[in-house]
């Protein structure tokens, strides 16, 4: 289920981002800062490109990139 981030909280939704980030932003040789990398997921967000997604089985939340969604 996509959960609007306009749902969370700033403070959850900095954590979910920074989680996403630490996961797939890192290893790709990019020197960006964590600052920037976030900045970029949330314009990701707003710009409709990435989602979060709520899983009621696991009750977690995850960030998906819009095209990757079946």
């Amino acid at each position: 289920m996509e959960v609007p981030y306009q749902q969370l909280s700033p403070d959850a939704l900095r954590g979910l981002i920074e989680e996403f980030v630490s996961r797939y932003g890192t290893d790709n040789g990019d020197l960006s800062t964590l600052d920037e990398k976030v900045e970029q997921v949330f314009e990701q967000l707003k710009g409709g490109e990435a989602v979060i997604v709520f899983d009621e089985d696991s009750e977690t939340c995850d960030i998906r990139m819009k095209n990757t969604l079946g």
